[in-house]
């Protein structure tokens, strides 16, 4: 992703508008601290299954862990193939995410750049603003990651352990600790994506601080939670169902971003692999894969997930009689449905009040033809090369 900024720079000089404060540093530091807090909790909690006599739970957690890691690891390193260009990519980079470390390069790159946009170490405006540039390609690279590791492993890690606090009596609170580090990760991660991302487009007003930001946060927060909080009724009452409406929504998601054909990586075998990881998303929530209308494909998400959660409630009552009298399901029901009404009304007022869109004359939810990132070539500091004219490589990037 941190491909596009020099293509956009030279065929829009006039919207082209970067920022990176204090404020980035400062929550790029302490996202260092909680991914390294976050791999001690995982492995703190696969180690206390083993030692509870439930290695199933532990292995399943490991495994969130390495595939999205092996995700992860792939899609950046691909990406610094793509910014060396015609130059090789250094023989360090490959081993560095061969050990699973490029997430530690990727924060590298962020706080170098950041630390001397801020504290203004180069002395020419004109390198100022090149490591300007490159401190925002970083950081929106770093929060791509970050929204692929959600979805891939925090999400799924999240479902676990909710499913655990329903079939087991006792919940211990390295369990509490790992629910309570999903949700954070799961709800902050998201908007900080499309905060970043807008950050780097040109001619995009970013999401402002107050009450846009909160209707956005509430918007994926509350369907987020509702959705969870459904799928893990469905597979309290039967695996099999839950494993085959998740196997039809990934297999939908990924036929939709073949239909709308996206261009996000150089080589076949990526694309595929980008696609699947839209399908994984698309499974929890709504994100513009390409640049397109947004209205009616949004529309159709949201009910089909409110006729799907109504469906799981009703299948329910069916599937387990009993566990419906209980004050547990009550909560839950309750809980599913006011939250989908929660989120479905702050995304009506995000969308029809507080979009960054209405006030900056980018376009409504109707018509957000540009609405999508587009991806063209960088050079931020991977071979340390000064800037130099390319071919466009214009490709699409999702956005909420």
């Amino acid at each position: 992703m941190g491909f596009m900024h020099n293509w956009f720079k030279s065929v829009l000089p006039g919207c082209w508008r970067m920022s990176f404060t204090k404020w980035n540093f400062l929550m790029t530091i302490f996202g260092v601290f909680t991914f390294l807090a976050d791999i001690g909790l995982d492995l703190w909690i696969t180690f206390k299954y083993f030692q509870e006599g439930v290695p199933a739970f532990g292995l399943l957690t490991i495994f969130f862990v390495i595939w999205a890691s092996l995700i992860i690891q792939a899609f950046s390193y691909t990406w610094f193939q793509d910014d060396c260009d015609e130059h090789s990519c250094p023989k360090k980079i490959l081993i560095l995410h061969v050990f699973q470390l490029g997430t530690f390069v990727r924060y590298w790159y962020v706080l170098k750049y950041g630390y001397k946009v801020n504290c203004k170490c180069n002395a020419k405006k004109t390198n100022w603003e090149e490591t300007k540039t490159r401190a925002v390609e970083a950081m929106t690279d770093l929060s791509m990651l970050r929204c692929f590791k959600t979805y891939l492993e925090s999400t799924p890690q999240l479902i676990l352990q909710l499913y655990i606090l329903m079939t087991h009596k006792t919940i211990t609170i390295f369990q509490y600790a790992s629910i309570l580090v999903s949700v954070t990760s799961i709800s902050w991660s998201t908007i900080d994506y499309q905060m970043s991302l807008r950050k780097s487009l040109p001619g995009k007003k970013g999401i402002g601080v107050g009450a846009p930001m909160l209707f956005f946060l509430f918007y994926k927060f509350f369907t987020l939670t509702s959705w969870i909080l459904s799928i893990v009724l469905l597979l309290y009452c039967n695996i099999h169902i839950f494993t085959a409406l998740l196997v039809m929504l990934f297999v939908a998601g990924v036929l939709w971003a073949c239909k709308v054909q996206t261009e996000f990586c150089k080589t076949l075998g990526m694309e595929f692999l980008y696609r699947a990881v839209v399908g994984i998303i698309l499974i929890f929530t709504f994100f513009n894969v390409k640049g397109s209308r947004t209205l009616l494909p949004i529309s159709i998400y949201y009910v089909v997930r409110t006729l799907t959660t109504a469906g799981i409630l009703v299948l329910t009552t069916y599937l387990r009689p009993n566990f419906v009298k209980t004050v547990v399901f009550a909560i839950l029901s309750i809980a599913v449905v006011v939250a989908l009404g929660f989120g479905i009304l702050s995304l009506i007022l995000y969308y029809g009040c507080f979009h960054p869109s209405l006030q900056s004359g980018e376009g409504t939810i109707e018509d957000e033809s540009g609405g999508d990132a587009v991806d063209g070539p960088s050079i931020y500091a991977v071979v340390g090369s000064p800037s130099r004219t390319r071919s466009p490589r214009i490709q699409k990037f999702i956005m909420p």
